[in-house]
């Protein structure tokens, strides 16, 4: 059955857009070479800038055909590489960007065709003597290079057709293409791969600078010593226990953006007086509207930072109820954002079983049975579940 090589190109030029990891695009490229254009073996030879290297990465083909990935790597100097990257070895080739290996040996032995135009027959001829034994190693017949802007991004190695006939001009063409829409490709996979290291880097750095502001309301606030991390620690354990049993459906990002909140849920306490905040009695009603401003106060403090939906609202509405009877919003039943109905247990839980200058906290089984109580009017049932649950285990 003929091949329609112009379809199977725009086929995979519209796939290779949509990946951006290099090593999953290659394999597919690879792949799809393997199954549908009769090639007993294919493998991509990648250019990978961390290493300043080009390394077998991927190999495709018959049992006993393919090349373990990994198993070569390749330096600037190796022939394979000098034949593609050096402009005085390009009219070596009969093909246009193809190297095949009868090619080679036709070369070999007509020494007036390698002394033509480069003016050392002798070194040329070992060059191609030891690129014929690197595809023999690779079980490859023909090297097709992928450039960037003149950059060798990766090369092509090509095995024996299921028929044992020749690659035709125009397979040879196909190849050449393939190759042209596979350097591109790769070469922004791998810019994509740099911006997400980056930014990985980058959230590593933000979520340090998170846990240091965090931490500084316990130097104001003596209760505070401890607190903000086992909120923040409950909180996450409540919402994996929510998505495990089925009652809530999170993007992995909410597990990060409720630890952001967690940090950060109290830093608004640093903007009420000392007095208040480690005041050892009961508060009254005008200190309690105080304290109550902690949590606006801290949605102000951290607007700079552009922090996401779910740690802004954590912050902000973790002293609501469910019932609607909390604050700063009032917001009743589902209205409360999910973080903050989360962090609200979590919160309470704490603050019930951590002692006070005045007060010894209660036992994990009573603050438990106060919870199993207040579930439906301060709590969110859901939550209240997830919070059994999670004790039942001995995980609370």
């Amino acid at each position: 059955m003929k091949i329609d090589y112009k379809k199977e190109l725009e086929t995979a030029s519209k796939g290779m857009i949509m990946i951006h990891e290099p090593k999953l695009l290659i394999k597919l490229i690879v792949r799809m070479i393997v199954r549908k254009l009769r090639v007993k073996h294919a493998a991509m030879i990648l250019f990978e800038p961390r290493r300043n290297a080009y390394v077998l990465n991927i190999s495709r083909g018959e049992l006993g055909v393919k090349v373990p990935a990994g198993f070569t790597r390749f330096t600037g100097e190796s022939p394979i590489i000098r034949v593609f990257n050096r402009r005085e070895f390009r009219p070596l080739t009969f093909n246009p960007n193809a190297i095949l290996s009868e090619d080679i040996n036709r070369l070999i032995w007509h020494e007036s065709i390698i002394s033509n135009g480069n003016g050392n027959g002798k070194l040329t001829k070992e060059l191609l003597c030891k690129v014929d034994e690197q595809m023999q190693m690779l079980n490859a017949v023909a090297c097709v290079p992928a450039y960037y802007r003149h950059k060798l991004m990766a090369i092509l190695l090509l095995g024996e057709k299921h028929d044992g006939s020749r690659f035709e001009q125009e397979e040879l063409d196909f190849f050449a293409a393939l190759a042209s829409d596979a350097a591109m490709a790769i070469r922004n996979a791998q810019l994509f791969e740099d911006l997400k290291r980056e930014a990985d880097r980058n959230r590593a750095l933000f979520l340090q600078t998170i846990e240091v502001l965090g931490s500084t309301i316990e130097a104001k606030d003596a209760y505070t010593h401890g607190h903000t991390g086992r909120v923040t620690e409950y909180s996450v354990a409540l919402a994996r226990q929510m998505a495990a049993n089925g009652s809530a459906h999170f993007p992995e990002v909410f597990f990060e953006n409720l630890y952001i909140a967690g940090l950060l849920h109290d830093i608004g306490k640093i903007a009420i007086p000392e007095s208040i905040l480690n005041k050892q009695g009961k508060l009254t009603d005008a200190e309690y509207e105080i304290m109550k401003q902690h949590t606006v106060r801290g949605v102000e403090m951290v607007a700079p930072l552009s922090l996401p939906k779910e740690s802004l609202e954590g912050i902000r509405n973790h002293h609501e109820r469910f019932d609607g009877r909390g604050y700063p919003d009032g917001f009743k039943g589902e209205a409360v954002p999910m973080s903050a109905a989360i962090m609200a247990v979590a919160d309470t839980f704490d603050a019930m079983t951590s002692d006070r200058p005045y007060r010894k906290g209660l036992s994990k089984e009573a603050a438990m049975e106060e919870i199993r109580r207040c579930c439906g009017t301060q709590f969110n049932p859901v939550v209240v579940k997830a919070m059994l649950e999670l004790y039942e285990h001995g995980k609370m």
